[in-house]
């Protein structure tokens, strides 16, 4: 009976040391992501003074918002700010509609060579993305859609990665369904519009995140497609707050965390959805 009761102590004893110790793993591993963050959001309210202080301060002594006003004065904040949202909405809407009526006709309609159409569709997506660049723009300059919100929009309205997580949330709804819509007299739009998009709100949320989150931060495509401010992205205009001899970081945390601001909103209005959706995205029926 004692060696039970010893035994069953130091299983407790061992769980718990297994349990304090993935705990403090998961504290540390933290604490090393938001530090950065706390940082940024700490220089952005210090002047320029006290970001050379030693040792450094994370509570500046004195706030101030100084460096928000200098960023909105010396440069078009505003502008770029319209155009990174006009652009990264625009394209969220666009790859979630045109990626789930991809996704719908490779999961539910039923063609010759369809599984194997789509095999090949993925293997797109193992060709780099600056490969594609320079035609991309060959091709943007020949239609005229040059520093315009066209040719910034446009070339990320489609999305292979985005069909690939709709089509397995798409397969993981039973087909059952769609048929007692077509015994209704329904056809294949209804079951898109009355019994697909409803049941995979979770994983539309999860692509509209990814999606919005990849257009607002994207840099190469706006440097290589826009000639003017007026044009500019927010990462473009990030980018002019870096100084040739010398950078206010200051300054610099004041536009990044402006720029930070939209996708924490969007994560935190569609966080509930976002891990159900990446759970039935690999689901599979």
């Amino acid at each position: 009976m004692k060696k039970v009761q010893s035994a069953s102590a130091t299983g407790k004893a061992s769980s718990i040391v297994r349990k304090v110790f993935t705990y403090t793993i998961i504290v540390l591993g933290g604490a090393i992501m938001v530090l950065p963050f706390i940082w940024m959001v700490s220089t952005a309210f210090k002047s320029g003074a006290a970001n050379m202080v030693l040792p450094p301060q994370f509570i500046p002594d004195e706030p101030t918002w100084n460096n928000f006003e200098r960023v909105f004065e010396m440069f078009p904040m505003l502008q770029f700010l319209v155009n990174s949202i006009v652009v990264a909405i625009v394209t969220t809407v666009g790859q979630m509609l045109f990626c789930s009526m991809a996704a719908y006709a490779f999961a539910r309609i039923e063609f010759w060579g369809r599984d194997k159409l789509f095999l090949l569709y993925l293997a797109t997506m193992m060709v780099p993305a600056q490969v594609t660049m320079i035609p991309q723009f060959i091709l943007m300059k020949h239609l005229g859609w040059l520093d315009s919100y066209t040719g910034l929009i446009v070339p990320g309205l489609f999305g292979v990665f985005g069909t690939f997580l709709l089509r397995q949330a798409f397969m993981g709804i039973p087909k059952e369904l769609d048929e007692a819509v077509f015994m209704d007299g329904g056809n294949h739009f209804t079951v898109f519009r009355k019994v697909i998009l409803p049941l995979a709100k979770p994983t539309f949320a999860t692509l509209g995140i990814l999606t919005f989150m990849q257009s607002w931060n994207s840099y190469l495509w706006p440097l290589i497609v826009t000639s003017s401010q007026e044009m500019a992205t927010l990462p473009l205009g990030l980018s002019l707050l870096q100084g040739r001899y010398g950078t206010d970081f200051g300054l610099m945390m004041a536009g990044v965390l402006i720029s930070v601001i939209p996708i924490l909103a969007v994560y935190l209005f569609a966080q509930k959805y976002f891990i159900q959706g990446m759970t039935m995205s690999g689901m599979k029926e």
